[in-house]
């Protein structure tokens, strides 16, 4: 089964309006009906992560207004609490989400006795992530989980535990990949399959790869016009998990889901890790105060602090490994503040024909833009016909894509409807989620192609710790 297309992810954002204005007509608790009669009623369990909140920016059709919440009490419950509130108090499109919170220690007990909810959100600290999904699943709830879903080989193992519940119980246990709703991405992919414009995928080689993705986050940021809180335990690999197995997980997926869509991938046979590494961010007292509003360590990063006052936080990571024998290499960073813009991410796959690369610098305002290299300057008028073949075509899905062409060969311009920034992917990816809870099924390739992300992820980790 093919997902929604991003046509038809614009298209339900728009009718939400209408969905919204609808819903006061419902009965008292904001019930909407799916069209097999499924009510979707979210429970959210202790949202430590802001990503818990950003699933709930916007109101969703078939999806109950009230939502069930069970976490310890603390800054972090509070933290999401006011985000929602901020979304509910809005002057633009408010929400209107009615959150039933259940504070104390027996939080996860509590849930899973209760069930008030058919879909748990799973957003926070990831050291028990995985125990949480396995549970839910145990318990017949379904299970939207932020990345990453497992930080270590252990994890892992846990989880494709949970998948084979899952699918047992008919359940839907899915991973929030918010990368994959980016507009650029989602052009790289469609041009990469064009043979008359791409050729043939390379295989590359450790030294030069065919497929090169980086990503670069940073602590000190702003989310929903706010500068961010982080709690504490986000410096910490054994609760937050080492870069590889967080920020490395998007890269891994897109990998996948650009060189080989709707490709099962099996992780036994299709991936082979060469080599990865790991190194740390210094980060000072006082910046680490300013994220975190914290004026010391606490006694678990203690291990991480060098001359009591410079935390060595793990936030680097490369993996080199080979993709149904592609050579992949991904990188993932984190520093402390963007001197100018905000995160950043750089994406190249080698064609036999062009090298279709992401670049996100100065030149592009620090935003996301897709350009085409060919491989020889030589190609000339009639590469330049099939580059104007290609833009009709995409053009039939995305109107208004178009090319301009450059010393090295051509950018792609993309109407500015498409860049709906970050937070709204949170969204789209639940429109897609909400699509597979109506269809009661993930498309055939999405389980082993998550089990084979995070067998990639938490296997590198093993072998850079080594």
């Amino acid at each position: 089964m093919k997902g929604i297309t991003y046509a038809v992810t614009l298209f339900l954002y728009s009718i939400m309006s209408i969905s919204l204005a609808s819903s006061q007509s419902l009965n008292s608790t904001g019930r909407k009906n799916l069209e097999d009669g499924a009510i979707v009623k979210l429970i959210t369990i202790d949202p430590g992560h802001f990503h818990a909140a950003l699933v709930q920016k916007e109101m969703y059709p078939g999806i109950d207004s009230v939502v069930n919440v069970y976490a310890p009490d603390g800054p972090e419950l509070q933290a999401h609490l006011d985000l929602i509130k901020q979304y509910n108090e809005r002057k633009e499109n408010p929400t209107h989400w009615v959150e039933q919170v259940y504070k104390g220690d027996d939080y996860l007990d509590k849930m899973l006795t209760e069930k008030k909810g058919n879909v748990v959100i799973i957003a926070g600290n990831n050291r028990r992530k995985t125990e949480y999904i396995k549970k839910s699943i145990d318990a017949g709830i379904n299970v939207l989980g932020d990345k990453p879903m497992a930080i270590n080989y252990a994890d892992f193992n846990t989880l494709q535990q949970s998948f084979v519940e899952a699918a047992k119980k008919k359940l839907l246990l899915y991973d929030i990949m918010t990368e994959r709703s980016e507009i650029t991405n989602i052009l790289q992919k469609e041009l990469s399959h064009l043979p008359g414009v791409f050729g043939e995928l390379e295989k590359g080689t450790v030294n030069d790869p065919a497929v090169t993705l980086e990503s670069v986050h940073y602590f000190y940021k702003y989310v929903s016009g706010k500068a961010l809180t982080r709690p504490d335990w986000f410096f910490d690999p054994l609760q937050q998990g080492d870069v590889i197995t967080d920020v490395g997980t998007h890269l891994i997926d897109l990998a996948q889901w650009e060189c080989f869509p709707e490709q099962i991938i099996d992780y036994k046979k299709d991936i082979k890790i060469l080599s990865s590494k790991t190194w740390t961010t210094p980060l000072t007292l006082s910046q680490y105060a300013l994220i975190t509003k914290e004026n010391s360590f606490p006694g678990f990063l203690k291990q991480y602090v060098k001359d009591d006052t410079v935390l060595q936080t793990h936030a680097n990571g490369e993996i080199n490994y080979t993709l149904k024998n592609i050579h992949v290499k991904i990188t993932a960073r984190w520093d402390y503040k963007a001197e100018d813009g905000g995160d950043t991410h750089y994406s190249r796959l080698r064609g036999s024909k062009a090298t279709l690369e992401i670049r996100q610098g100065k030149e592009d305002g620090f935003q996301p833009a897709l350009y085409i290299i060919p491989t020889s300057q030589k190609q000339g008028s009639e590469y330049a016909l099939e580059l104007k073949r290609a833009v009709q075509k995409l053009n039939s899905t995305y109107p208004g894509v178009d090319l301009e062409k450059n010393a090295q060969g051509w950018k792609v311009i993309i109407p500015q409807k498409y860049k709906v920034g970050h937070e709204a992917h949170f969204g789209q990816v639940m429109l897609r989620y909400l699509q597979y809870l109506k269809e009661k099924r993930l498309p055939s390739w999405e389980v082993p192609n998550m089990i084979s992300k995070y067998y990639t992820s938490t296997k590198a980790l093993e072998m850079a710790n080594k």
